[in-house]
């Protein structure tokens, strides 16, 4: 049995493997705010591709239950939904200013079950989203840096 009067404490400092370990949770702590202070002008456009993504799908089946047709317009300042269920057109305005629509910027949605593949590419500036379908899925938002390159 040990006394433990007699025992040695251990003199010294963190060794290279605890070094070594702090150092990579703070590497991993600056990385990750890094990637939560993104742009918010990213931020706004891919918000806004949700938004166009949830829109176009709530047209798209409020075409397909009313049986009549239902048409989406882009252009630079935002964007409108003409068709059933209202006298007057949906409009909404871009959350970033300056966006540009490109690909399709006349969508018919429906009343058909199945429509034809569309993608609509929003940009701003050097970010980008698109919009896009199969013609059979829902609309779904992919984030594409290229995407504002690609755009005419």
């Amino acid at each position: 049995m040990s006394d433990p009067g007699n025992s040695r404490s251990r003199i010294g400092g963190f060794t290279l493997l605890e070094l070594m370990l702090v150092l990579a949770i703070v590497a991993m702590a600056g990385a990750g705010v890094g990637f939560a202070l993104r742009d918010s002008t990213a931020n706004q456009l891919e918000r806004d591709g949700q938004r166009l993504a949830a829109m176009l799908d709530a047209a798209r089946a409020q075409s397909r239950a009313s049986g009549a047709a239902a048409l989406w317009l882009g252009g630079a300042t935002g964007f409108e939904i003409l068709g059933p269920g209202s006298e007057e057109p949906v409009r909404k305005e871009w959350l970033v200013e300056g966006t540009v629509v490109s690909g399709a910027t006349r969508v018919m949605l429906g009343p058909e079950p199945i429509i034809e593949a569309q993608q609509i590419v929003l940009s701003a500036g050097r970010y980008a989203v698109r919009v896009q379908t199969d013609g059979l899925r829902p609309f779904s938002v992919l984030v594409d840096a290229q995407a504002a390159e690609r755009a005419p």
